[in-house]
């Protein structure tokens, strides 16, 4: 009896797990059919560069409104060019070619396919505020004591660290001046520290940045040409996307943005709203042009 009781509590429990396992399946399989209905496309975010985070948002409300599933990771640049090589990210918005971002298609380009140039025209530059005693890199390396002796600059893994670094300081004798590697957050915050206090600073920067509409900064000249002529800015995906997702692929081919479209997307998100909710930067945004995506997806 006491067997027989055993075996009846199994069976009931067996039977509702059964019951909860399917219940989940017919959930999972419900949710995929209503929000995955064709695809989940991972979007690899390279960190600090507001450009690609605010054309990456752009990106997933266009996909989300076209029945895909999106997902967004943020990381250093030379993570998010390994993580597309290896198919762990699908598509990345913010490739800086055929200067910044160079060693990492030469590296990882046999497995990498480059879905277009959204926009072209983006300088890599130094920036010191508008009122500095000199004009041009030229001048920096004798006037370096204006600027704390320093050189305030982003992330570790960045194109625009990499070419500052064995360009710019070696071309300019700026070894004597410390580079500050840190993030472009931090970066951002001493620009605004040093302008409230009216104090020189010199960072490196680039174009197209919000920074230039909120600081009163200039770009110092570079006669050298150590930063290298402006880049394109490219969409790369993993090798093979264009055939997974035709539609994207072709979508993102007619992807284009001039500097004033995207500094009013970047304005919004990251001025007036703080970065503190890029999607709902993009829908006010789009709200306000709903032409552009028409021009996209047709």
């Amino acid at each position: 009896m006491q067997n027989t009781t055993r075996r009846a509590a199994i069976l009931a429990t067996s039977t509702a797990l059964a019951l909860t396992l399917a219940a989940c399946s017919s959930a999972k399989g419900d949710g995929n059919a209503a929000g995955d209905e064709k695809g989940t496309i991972t979007i690899g975010v390279h960190s600090g560069w507001e450009e690609g985070i605010a054309a990456s948002h752009l990106w997933k409300y266009i996909l989300e409104e076209q029945g895909y599933t999106v997902e967004m990771e943020t990381a250093d640049a030379g993570v998010v060019f390994t993580g597309l090589a290896q198919g762990d990210y699908d598509v990345n918005f913010d490739t800086w070619l055929p200067s910044t971002h160079e060693s990492y298609i030469t590296k990882y380009g046999d497995d990498l396919e480059d879905l277009g140039v959204w926009h072209t025209d983006a300088p890599l530059t130094i920036a010191v505020n508008e009122d500095a005693p000199i004009d041009t890199l030229a001048e920096l390396a004798e006037n370096a004591d204006a600027f704390g002796n320093r050189i305030v600059g982003i992330e570790a893994g960045a194109g625009l660290t990499k070419i500052t670094q064995e360009s710019v300081i070696p071309t300019y004798g700026l070894e004597g001046m410390e580079y500050l590697i840190s993030s472009t957050p931090a970066m951002l915050a001493e620009l605004e520290a040093a302008t409230e206090a009216g104090e020189n600073i010199a960072v490196t920067l680039w174009r197209p940045h919000w920074a230039y509409d909120a600081y009163p900064i200039k770009d110092l000249e570079d006669p050298e040409g150590a930063l290298g002529e402006p880049d394109g800015i490219h969409t790369y995906a993993h090798a093979g996307f264009g055939e997974e997702f035709p539609e994207v692929a072709e979508w993102i081919g007619n992807f284009e943005m001039d500097a004033d479209t995207l500094s009013e997307l970047e304005n919004l998100m990251f001025n007036e709203m703080g970065g503190e909710d890029n999607d709902g930067a993009v829908e006010q945004w789009v709200a306000d042009n709903p032409d552009f995506i028409t021009g996209i997806t047709g």
